[in-house]
């Protein structure tokens, strides 16, 4: 049983720093934080507030996330936590960090390119391999082991891989 201390306040970067402990359980390189899925962290008397938003519109994993925010922040800060989806904000691939789109590659996964809110052909047809850096690859199929990727396949180095689809 957890005893909260209500009157305990934490700092933003407190919340924050607990925040980078959640894991993303499709992507488990990457924190929520470096996927862009926090839209606001709030502290008052009854506890702290966190706005998060999920890549995809129907993530099958939303709840898991909201779940996990709220036990390892609560763990952490000793605070009653409340997750809600913020329903003002969409996500979109230009909100993953540079660091999530290094983790991505590292974990063989093609990082989604920068857009302007417009996606093209190319930006889904014409991807760089996470393995040995061709760009000498070709879709395999939109669809990847999750809505939000795509398999893909190099014909340098001969291996499957997924990219992290571009979305507006």
């Amino acid at each position: 049983m957890v005893i909260f201390n209500r009157k305990k306040m934490n700092t933003i970067k407190d919340i924050y720093d607990s925040l980078e402990k959640v894991m993303d359980p499709e992507i488990p390189v990457l924190n929520v934080l470096e996927m862009g899925m926090i839209t606001d962290v709030q502290q008052d008397e009854k506890g702290i507030h966190i706005k998060m938003i999920p890549t995809f519109s129907a993530c099958p994993a939303i709840s898991v996330i909201k779940q996990q925010i709220s036990d390892t922040v609560s763990k952490d800060l000793q605070l009653p936590v409340d997750v809600t989806v913020d329903p003002a904000i969409q996500w979109n691939s230009n909100r993953l960090t540079e660091t999530a789109k290094d983790k991505l590659r590292g974990f063989g996964i093609a990082a989604p390119p920068i857009h302007h809110g417009e996606i093209n052909a190319d930006m889904l047809l014409h991807v760089t391999c996470p393995h040995c850096g061709s760009d000498n690859t070709f879709m395999r199929s939109p669809f990847g082991a999750t809505l939000c990727r795509a398999m893909h396949f190099c014909r340098q180095c001969g291996m499957m891989f997924e990219q992290f689809k571009p979305l507006t």
